[in-house]
């Protein structure tokens, strides 16, 4: 017996959105998904998540969301994390942030083990990633051998490592944040399932989802500018699916999914 757990890249704004609950449903049944783990942190126009957001999530079937360093964009969230216990903020964030790092589920009869890590390279204050997973990890086993993590980074070398460090003792490491599909998906030592990043879900011709102009204009003068999602006629998921033995908690296979609109 094995799960299979579909994993999706940073959803940017309402076109990721509506493109995401417009594959799902099809998705889920032509790859017998068992379990699905979205990254949220952009949904809100590019920038953050509310929790009107969530509940549009898990009125999809999203059994996990994860995020990264615009979890907070949307203050009020702060005083709401205790409203969206399914959401995930990274586990090392530094000082007593609200909200959670890690989250058990049972999908069909089978713990899973979802964990938000955040890098250090690019990416402002947080404590060590490497040594907060390594200090949690135990009890996190304890619960369940499927662990699957969501390391949000700038760095590919910083996920790689992260994915090094981790083989043999989770199901899954899968990188977000770049906004770029990498295509080295594997199977690493000890059955653990990588990718760099996952890329996102949202617009296709744009800059990682947002308008052109104004981060071209940004590259050019130096200036703050605001960024929108990006109004492409196209829009494109990125996603993985991980095929997971629950006993051993074992990667057996994992796959990229590239679906354009």
């Amino acid at each position: 017996m094995t799960i299979n757990v579909l994993m999706v890249g940073d959803v940017v704004g309402n076109p990721g959105r509506q493109l995401l609950s417009n594959c799902l449903p099809d998705l889920v049944r032509d790859h017998a998904i068992d379990m699905v783990v979205v990254n949220v942190e952009n949904a809100a126009g590019g920038f953050g998540v509310t929790t009107a957001i969530y509940r549009q999530f898990k009125d999809m079937g999203v059994a996990v969301m994860t995020s990264g360093n615009h979890i907070y964009d949307k203050r009020e969230l702060m005083q709401q994390m205790g409203d969206t216990p399914h959401l995930l903020r990274p586990l090392n964030f530094p000082g007593n942030h609200p909200g959670r790092g890690y989250l058990t589920s049972v999908i069909k009869g089978v713990k899973v083990a979802v964990v938000n890590l955040i890098g250090r390279v690019f990416m402002g204050l947080s404590d060590c990633p490497f040594q907060v997973i390594q200090s949690h990890l135990g009890k996190i086993r304890e619960e369940t051998p499927v662990v699957l993590v969501d390391f949000h980074g700038e760095a590919t070398s910083e996920k790689q490592a992260m994915g090094y460090f981790l083989a043999g003792k989770v199901s899954a490491v899968v990188g977000t944040h770049t906004h770029v599909m990498t295509a080295d998906e594997t199977i690493l030592a000890g059955h653990t399932a990588y990718i760099t990043d996952l890329g996102m879900t949202g617009p296709k011709d744009g800059i990682l989802g947002m308008e052109k102009g104004p981060i071209i204009q940004r590259f050019l003068d130096q200036r703050p500018t605001l960024f929108t999602p990006a109004k492409s006629l196209e829009t494109m998921l990125n996603a993985v699916v991980i095929q997971i033995e629950p006993e051993s908690g074992k990667a057996v296979s994992i796959h990229r999914i590239v679906h354009v609109i």
